[in-house]
């Protein structure tokens, strides 16, 4: 039996590689030299095998050795053959010849003609190049034979062409590919780093027989969910295991391998399309401003925090009353978690007197605001809770904000908040019109964000499934016919930053969340991939204030579009925070009713000033057309009333 390699094969392993290419490249420039030399005077031995000459192959190894450990090629170590090594192999070629043209003129006799520099240069890059891709092909070829798992690729494009020769060029990878699956025709029998195209998903049993495949790996990020439920499907049913290859935009500083595939998951089956951002106007948003978030514990709030990071804000502060989730979140920012940084701020947005002193000592320029609870059922049971975080919670943070003249503030709505039937819903369409009264005040930019289910968040119902299917089931579901939107939580919080950067003030954004999902569809579609097609589904019935369909939009809400596709605008109308006060209910029945009236009464006033601003606007209309003078009329009334509606009727203007 093979023991772990000691510290002393370590240490030779890792003194091979650093002196093996060096060797091999001075090896290169010294034959390179002497050829071109050779070459130039017509092969006559006694004019090339001279002091001159070997001092400046000499010279030529020394000055490459130093500028490949100055630029990388022995500095940091590539994959063989890669284009990374490549490029900065051709980096070290920009400094080496130069030096190398000048030297002949700094000396007398020449040592070598002056056009060595250039020919030998050429020689000794090609030969350099030739010998990496020699390297290259000869390790594949012992990786194909080395006894890894054989693995069929799905996906013959950009995807499957780099983790094919990741997988053939890691020395420690557990896989070996043996063969590609891809459905165009056009690339049948083609072959990518000597692995054949050996048919299309169709063929996919024979070819996992023929091969003796253990592994199937989907190398299509841009693949229809329906084909990915299928491919899956079919390749669980032959008993190969699935790998999920990541797409560039997962992984930026380094090649994919071995260690960047993954499980398949339920958003690969679900299939969402690419979010595109405006990446520069967000950047300019948050680049150098102090931005705070509150829920930072939370799923939201902490994924919220991870984006913003990315966009080098001068100070980044995280509030929660959450310790155990703060701590989550710091540690995928910092690695350290250590929660000593001043930006780590432990408060509960229930205690106004102490989020008014957070914002007027921190003095931020822009507030996400995600802190929250959303259990729908806990909040049906305990309906006061909903009232002291949701509402009073959201307006201390609001009034906090205010006060500290903070420019941006974006509230974390939900869409259950459009028609709301329950206390979650009611109390988060609470904070869409206070947030809404605060935009107005001071004109300022506080915009709520109103979006669907998200992903894997805590407690979210993926989770709940995947807990009883693991325990064997049953998994229960309310209703067959229930369904909610969905969307991946870093794809909401992309749009949340978009967002808060396309409103005015006032606005509810919405998200576009694409076609709802059955909840039934959800939970077979788990049992699928769990593989345990033993666990059943249990349907309990409806919970209070559950609906079988959420909406995003209220009936009586005119969308606008926004410069940007996936995201909508609705206007909220403003409630002013004193209303508030004026609550007397103490019992859940009655602040129920008394919140449900209050928006009521909103919901008619808005309709009414729609009403109002419609008759205006054709009055007017038809006023132009027969009097300029009349219209010029209306505009200055209106002025001089303080911008209120004009109406013409019979004897003159009302309002």
């Amino acid at each position: 039996m093979h023991g772990a390699p000691t510290s002393g094969t370590l240490r030779r392993d890792h003194i091979k590689r650093t002196i093996t290419w060096p060797a091999v490249d001075s090896a290169i420039w010294i034959f390179a030299v002497y050829a071109s030399v050779w070459m130039r005077y017509d092969f006559r031995a006694a004019l090339v095998f001279t002091g001159g000459v070997a001092s400046y192959a000499l010279l030529a190894a020394i000055i490459h050795g130093c500028a490949g450990t100055l630029v990388g090629p022995y500095r940091v170590r590539h994959r063989r053959g890669s284009m990374e090594e490549i490029t900065d192999l051709a980096r070290t070629f920009i400094i080496t010849l130069p030096l190398l043209f000048i030297t002949p003129w700094l000396s007398f006799p020449h040592p070598v003609p002056r056009s060595t520099a250039i020919s030998a240069g050429a020689l000794a890059m090609l030969t350099m190049l030739a010998a990496r891709l020699i390297s290259r092909a000869r390790r594949m070829r012992a990786a194909r034979h080395r006894g890894g798992r054989p693995a069929l690729v799905y996906g013959a494009g950009d995807a499957g062409d780099r983790i094919i020769r990741s997988l053939l060029t890691e020395d420690d990878s557990p896989l070996t590919p043996v063969g590609i699956i891809d459905d165009d025709p056009a690339k049948a029998r083609l072959r990518i780093h000597g692995i054949r195209v050996v048919g299309d998903r169709s063929d996919l049993a024979d070819s996992a027989r023929q091969w003796e495949a253990q592994t199937l790996i989907l190398a299509m990020p841009s693949a229809p969910a329906e084909v990915i439920r299928e491919v899956s499907a079919s390749a669980r049913n032959l008993g190969l295991e699935v790998l999920v290859a990541p797409s560039m935009s997962e992984i930026v500083d380094h090649s994919p391998g071995a260690r960047d595939l993954r499980d398949l998951d339920l958003a690969d089956v679900l299939g969402r399309p690419p979010v595109h951002l405006e990446w520069e106007s967000i950047s300019s948003e948050i680049t150098g401003k102090v931005v705070l978030v509150t829920g930072a514990g939370g799923s939201i709030g902490s994924e919220l925090c991870r984006q913003i990071a990315r966009f080098s804000p001068t100070r980044l502060l995280l509030l929660d009353h959450d310790e155990s989730g703060m701590h989550a979140t710091d540690m995928s920012i910092r690695g350290d978690g250590l929660l000593c940084g001043g930006n780590i701020i432990l408060a509960d947005i229930r205690d106004a007197a102490r989020i008014r002193e957070i914002m007027a000592q921190e003095k931020p320029d822009i507030v996400y605001h995600a802190a929250a609870l959303k259990h729908l059922p806990l909040l049906e049971a305990h309906p006061f809770e909903a009232w002291k975080s949701n509402v009073m919670g959201t307006r201390n943070v609001l009034a906090a904000a205010d006060a500290a003249e903070v420019t941006s503030f974006v509230n974390i709505s939900t869409d259950k908040a459009a028609a709301p039937t329950s206390m979650l819903g009611l109390s988060k369409r609470f904070g869409e019109v206070l947030t809404a009264w605060y935009a107005a005040a001071h004109g300022r930019r506080y915009v709520s964000v109103r979006f669907g289910n998200v992903l894997g968040s805590r407690g979210s119902v993926v989770h709940a499934f995947t807990s009883q299917i693991a325990s064997g089931g049953p998994v229960t579901i309310t209703d067959p016919r229930v369904e909610r939107y969905f969307m991946l939580i870093p794809e909401a919080c992309q749009l949340v930053l978009q967002a808060g950067v396309l409103g005015h003030g006032g606005e509810v954004m919405v998200l576009e969340m694409g076609a709802p999902v059955k909840i039934a569809d959800l939970a077979e579609t788990l049992i699928e991939l769990s593989g345990r097609h033993d666990v059943s589904i249990t349907y309990t019935g409806l919970r209070p204030g559950e609906k079988l369909s959420e909406e995003l939009f209220d009936s009586s809400e005119v969308r606008h579009r926004t410069g940007h596709e996936l995201v909508n605008a609705v206007q909220a109308p403003p409630l002013n925070p004193h209303v508030l006060e004026t609550l007397s209910a103490t019992d859940d029945a009655s602040l129920r009713a008394w919140m449900s009236s209050v928006l009521a009464t909103l919901k008619t006033e808005k309709k009414a000033v729609q009403a109002v601003q419609a008759q205006t606007a054709a009055a007017q209309s038809v006023a132009a057309q027969h009097s300029p003078d009349r219209s010029e009329q209306y505009s200055k009334i209106a002025h001089e009333r303080g911008g209120a509606h004009i109406v013409d009727v019979p004897g003159g203007f009302t309002r």
